[in-house]
């Protein structure tokens, strides 16, 4: 069992990282030529502060999630992993130069997870998950959880390029706003994003059949999850063929990607929340 103080320091680190990046990159106030500094040289020396509540976090959801030869993964735990895998993947583009410019987000991701990252002793798993030992299931959570993590990833992005759209004519636009890439690179980035969670996605589902066959002899057992699963792929299945043969980008595009992983959010997170928070089982 971990000892508090470590879910107290991932907490307190996450909440340092967001009030520090906090005011140089989401305060609301013009920049000024002779007071901008370049994000390059920003980044080199401040892209590893996030490190520290990442291993930390990682630390937590160890201990909790692998029990013996189980795991445990309740609620709180997926949420937890959702986040931190979302942070991670982020954290990681920071390497890439042409991704820099999106580590404005660091800030709002490090609160969200400062929170996620005590969901673990808050929500407690109830009981072990059946058949966890197989090392198929072991990878179809892994492949299941870096969709979840890329789509969340997608709907910031998304968010973020609704409220760039909205302040372009705005006279007095926010550093981050002016820091962003133009909004044609932006949704570039996004579909790309879309492309690689809609690829995982697609093994998680055909996965999930192949150890529903293996363990329960049947192919799919239907559930409210597994419906609002393939309903989020059939959403997100629309925007790619639409953004390929129609052309569909900024509204259109935004709309479609926040619907699709609010549906996805609906199939897992959702049903774990009613039974375990609301039924209790």
């Amino acid at each position: 069992m971990l000892s508090i103080l470590v879910y107290i320091s991932a907490f307190l680190f996450y909440t340092l990282v967001g009030w520090y990046f906090w005011p140089t990159r989401w305060k609301n106030q013009p920049i000024s030529p002779s007071a901008e500094v370049s994000t390059s040289s920003i980044a080199k020396g401040e892209h590893f502060i996030m490190l520290a509540p990442l291993t930390l976090h990682g630390l937590i959801l160890y201990q909790t999630i692998f029990i013996n030869t189980g795991l445990s993964f309740g609620v709180g735990n997926a949420i937890s992993s959702i986040v931190w895998l979302t942070a991670l993947i982020y954290w990681f583009s920071g390497f890439f130069s042409r991704l820099r410019e999106l580590q404005n987000l660091i800030a709002p991701i490090a609160i969200v997870a400062a929170i996620a990252v005590l969901l673990p002793l808050a929500l407690p798993s109830l009981r072990p998950l059946a058949n966890t030992e197989l090392p198929a299931f072991k990878a179809h959570l892994l492949v299941a959880l870096l969709a979840y993590s890329l789509f969340t990833i997608a709907a910031l992005h998304a968010i973020l390029m609704t409220i760039l759209e909205y302040r372009l004519h705005h006279p007095a636009m926010s550093r981050v706003l002016m820091n962003l890439p133009p909004l044609l690179v932006m949704e570039k980035m996004l579909f790309r994003i879309i492309w690689a969670g809609f690829i995982l996605l697609t093994l998680t589902l055909l996965s999930g059949i192949i150890f529903s066959q293996e363990v329960f002899g049947q192919s799919v057992t239907f559930s409210h999850k597994t419906l609002f699963s393939f309903i989020s792929w059939g959403v997100f299945a629309a925007l790619l063929i639409g953004r390929h043969f129609y052309g569909w980008r900024g509204r259109t595009a935004i709309r479609w990607t926040l619907t699709g992983f609010i549906i996805l959010l609906l199939a897992y997170i959702g049903s774990k929340f009613v039974l375990e928070i609301i039924l209790h089982r």
